[in-house]
């Protein structure tokens, strides 16, 4: 087996002697680390996603580096986030984004600094994803180390949908094992056992992600309004929702009646919001989709608009809608808080899909009663 081994002279004082002393140790003259490395088994095998994981000193760092360069994202403070991606189209850029599971429009239109730290993670990543030249392996250190875990799960699966979809090669380097049911490594690298493992007896699909929705008060929108990406304002009159997971808040969303002197029985959604820490997940999309099957049981017709692309492009392939084509955004009065309205193209969609099979309570239920439903639980897959 080869080794890396890196060395270094000992400059010797009166701390040194004093551990030569106090320990026993012989050699007063250098200090070595043999770092085994046998990656060969990589090529005999297509993959798109490897992790090098063990503990702090474990060498994963130096091992990183026999890929490559470990590049870094250098952002100015003074634009927008989005406006790094400078050698992107903008809607380019917007899709990169929202790949990352950074999909919050206020979050582009913020400078870097003042992100969150698993937003700015998450830029950093699409940063360095988005900027690889062809070919390249992109080489990602200390993966996940500074974010809560269950925003390192949701980036996870994010990440990965996203370079397999694009058929791109990337090395991350963590000590955290909690990310492999959501990253799907085509391979691993302990340095410890000093062989590359296809992880064949890891799940081969993430693990299924359990949410409770519930009828909520409108005062819940406040967690979420800072989030949405027009307006904080929300009509008094709207069925509101909201989705939890292990007892966190992390989406919101509104129904209003959609007034029509043609159409009976028609809804409309009006907010929907996933916090950025859950983003990437498709948590936001699943449980829409959920909710208006929920509707449609009770009688209702149910009309949505996008704007986001990636959301566009979702439900464009999603047989369970139906594209209505391009309209106006609109809001439904109200001032917008410093948001400025515009009345850019949105994208009108029907859903045509089968109705749930579950209870439809939480949809019919007196919103004054709004403590005594009975939660839903989703599975998403």
């Amino acid at each position: 087996m080869k080794y890396i081994e890196k060395s270094s002279n000992i400059i010797n004082d009166k701390y040194t002697n004093y551990i030569y002393e106090a320990f026993d140790i012989q050699n007063n003259e250098q200090t070595s680390v043999k770092i085994p490395i046998n990656f060969s088994d990589c090529k005999t095998f297509k993959w798109n996603i490897g992790v090098i994981y063990g503990g702090s000193g474990t060498g994963k760092t130096t091992l990183l580096k026999e890929f490559g360069t470990l590049n870094k994202c250098v952002f100015s403070n003074e634009k927008p986030l989005i406006s790094n991606f400078d050698w992107l189209e903008p809607n380019e850029a917007t899709m990169l984004l929202s790949s990352m599971g950074l999909s919050s429009v206020p979050t582009w239109l913020r400078p870097f600094h003042t992100l969150s730290n698993g937003e700015q993670y998450r830029a950093e990543l699409a940063y360095k994803v988005g900027n690889a030249k062809e070919n390249e392996t992109i080489l990602i250190d200390e993966y996940t180390s500074v974010v809560d875990r269950d925003v390192a799960k949701a980036m996870s699966n994010a990440l990965q949908k996203f370079i397999r979809r694009n058929n791109k090669k990337i090395i991350l380097a963590s000590c955290h094992f909690d990310i492999m049911e959501w990253l799907l490594p085509d391979w691993t690298y302990s340095p410890l056992k000093g062989r590359v493992e296809k992880p064949s007896l890891l799940r081969q699909s993430r693990p299924k992600i359990k949410l409770q929705i519930f009828r909520c008060r409108y005062a819940t929108w406040k967690i979420f309004k800072q989030h949405h990406y027009i307006s904080e304002d929300l009509n008094p009159a709207a069925k509101c929702f909201l989705v939890t997971w292990n007892d966190r808040p992390v989406a919101f969303f509104a129904f209003l009646p959609m007034p029509s002197g043609t159409i009976q029985n028609a809804w409309r959604g009006s907010r929907s919001v996933v916090l950025p820490d859950y983003q990437g997940l498709g948590i936001g999309y699943a449980c829409s989709k959920y909710l208006h099957s929920l509707f449609v049981k009770t009688g209702k017709l149910m009309y949505v608009k996008s704007v986001n692309p990636a959301l566009v492009n979702k439900r464009m392939a999603d047989t369970h809608y139906h594209f209505n084509g391009k309209t106006k955004s609109s809001e439904e009065g109200g001032k917008l808080k410093g948001r400025k309205l515009r009345d850019s193209a949105a994208y009108s969609f029907r859903y045509d899909g089968p109705e749930s099979e579950d209870s439809t309570d939480i949809i019919l239920f007196n919103a004054d009663a709004w403590k005594d439903v009975s939660q839903d639980q989703i599975s998403l897959f």
